[in-house]
């Protein structure tokens, strides 16, 4: 049998992948979705499902799983092809318009590429403390899957960015008690965030850096903390506690195509093409000048990536946006008449 072509091949299930799938959907392309995860809905869903996440257009507050679980409803239009728990190794150009990507299980063929693949695989940075390995899996936390695992518990989060003062927003109503350590008197979360957190009933406990842990006479860990560019030293005992640093992150196999890279980033022009024609790059992955790193700078990525996806396949073709209200006519029905 002849294998199938697609139009559009969207490397990554993320937010932004499942996005720029409808969107070529709708555009009338052919697409298929490959990502190395059994799941979709990327860093938000894996993550941090349970966070709130308040910069998505429409969306007041929204959590990272109901946003994906948001994305694929959308897609339910379409009967779009899913390739997961699939990685893709290469991408190879075999003719003029074709592309050919290897992942361990099977060769895929696609006459243009979107790479929405985000930051690639994350991995949290970890506690670098001897004795942080024999509270890993009880009390010692890097993500947090069950807000209500930490039901009346007395916590402490460690970290002083974005995410860690989300999570401590979102435990405040849950938590009996919330402590957040920072080494910096200064937060680097945005400006919002924080002033919600120095509103709230979080207790602070800044400059201060966790110097090690034991365990209480109650079986219970013990945080002992010294004060940055001091000698002050303050003890916590708490039921858990949350580690925020951050996550390193790998793009794999991606940093070997033949492609231009600025650090993990892939460099991309003003039509979001990558230096191999017919490539694209959208989301986190993608680098110019300006980028602003956010969900909705990807969304709105998206349909100029497909744009330009369609107008290389058919370049003698007039390729003119129609408005969804036009396209979906009579597909949602309102539920007040």
């Amino acid at each position: 049998m002849k294998q199938e072509i697609f139009d559009i091949t969207i490397i990554g299930a993320g937010p932004v992948g499942l996005f720029t799938a409808f969107y070529a959907q709708m555009r009338n392309a052919k697409v298929k979705v490959i990502d190395s995860l059994e799941g979709v809905g990327g860093q938000p869903s894996f993550l941090y499902g349970e966070k709130i996440i308040y910069d998505i257009p429409a969306y007041p507050a929204i959590k990272g799983k109901d946003l994906g679980e948001k994305l694929l409803q959308q897609l339910d239009l379409f009967d779009t092809c899913f390739c997961l728990g699939e990685e893709v190794q290469s991408i190879e150009q075999i003719e003029s318009n074709l592309y050919q990507l290897q992942t361990p299980k099977q060769n895929h063929l696609s006459r243009t590429i979107i790479i929405a693949a985000g930051n690639g695989a994350f991995q949290p940075r970890k506690l670098d403390l001897e004795e942080a390995a024999n509270f890993e899996g009880k009390s010692l936390h890097y993500l947090v899957q069950d807000p209500y695992f930490f039901k009346d518990q007395t916590i402490a989060i460690c970290g002083g960015g974005d995410s860690a003062l989300d999570w401590a927003l979102s435990l405040e109503p849950i938590c009996k008690k919330i402590y957040l350590i920072h080494r910096r008197p200064q937060f680097r979360a945005m400006e919002h965030t924080v002033t919600l957190v120095e509103q709230s009933s979080v207790e602070l406990v800044t400059p201060y850096l966790l110097k090690s842990i034991h365990t209480s006479q109650q079986g219970l860990p013990t945080l002992n903390l010294t004060k940055v560019k001091g000698t002050d030293e303050v003890t916590l005992e708490v039921d858990h506690l949350i580690v925020n640093y951050g996550f390193t992150s790998s793009i794999g196999p991606i940093k070997n195509w033949p492609l231009e890279f600025d650090r993990n980033q892939i460099l991309v022009d003003s039509h979001l093409e990558t230096k191999l024609p017919g490539v694209f790059a959208i989301g986190d992955i993608a680098q110019y000048p300006g980028k602003v790193r956010i969900i909705a700078s990807g969304f709105g990525e998206a349909p100029l990536a497909v744009h330009y996806a369609l107008q290389r396949i058919n370049p003698d073709k007039p390729i003119l946006p129609i408005h969804s209200s036009s396209i979906f006519e009579g597909a949602y029905h309102d539920t007040n008449s």
